[in-house]
């Protein structure tokens, strides 16, 4: 399935903005694709860029790379949820409340490659064991129905579109 096939009863209106940042992909095509393009971008970060904020009250560049690194965990324990058959309904995160404790001062180029390394390749191995069943398959997130697919295509939809951010406002 590509991003554009996704229909759109299967996530929140919330994450169509996600969706519309692929270039209609195949799911497992964006997720391998996607590293890549982080691990690019972590190697163009000067150590003392990390720190920096474009604007007062913005996040800095560690908070941002840390925050797709926390939502990428966050969906992929929803898509493991739903892909076991899970019904219980799950509720939302409130990102900003992540951020202050996430010790982003305190992080390295280095240890944030490791840890993104080891989320994505775990999303990656995660999506590769679930069947067209399984990938259909539908939970309620947020109050809202989203499936397994759909929690693929939006963790790679949202680490596109703070990449976008990142190069116009960060570097």
């Amino acid at each position: 399935m590509r991003s554009s096939e996704l229909p759109s009863s299967e996530y929140n209106p919330f994450y169509h903005t996600y969706i519309l940042a692929l270039d209609n992909v195949g799911l497992m095509e964006e997720l391998n694709h996607g590293k890549k393009l982080f691990l690019s971008l972590l190697d163009d970060i000067p150590k003392e860029k990390l720190g920096y904020a474009y604007a007062e009250e913005k996040w800095t560049l560690a908070e941002v790379l840390l925050h797709i690194i926390d939502a990428e965990r966050v969906f992929q324990y929803r898509a493991l949820r739903f892909a076991r058959n899970d019904k219980t309904p799950l509720p939302g995160f409130d990102q900003d409340d992540y951020v202050p404790h996430s010790n982003a001062a305190k992080r390295t180029v280095e240890d944030l490659r490791e840890e993104y390394v080891a989320v994505r390749q775990s999303t990656i191995l995660l999506f590769n064991s679930f069947d067209d069943e399984a990938l259909q398959r539908l939970g309620v997130s947020s109050g809202s129905p989203l499936s397994v697919r759909a929690t693929g295509f939006i963790i790679s939809g949202h680490q596109a579109h703070h990449l976008k951010i990142i190069r116009e406002r960060y570097l």
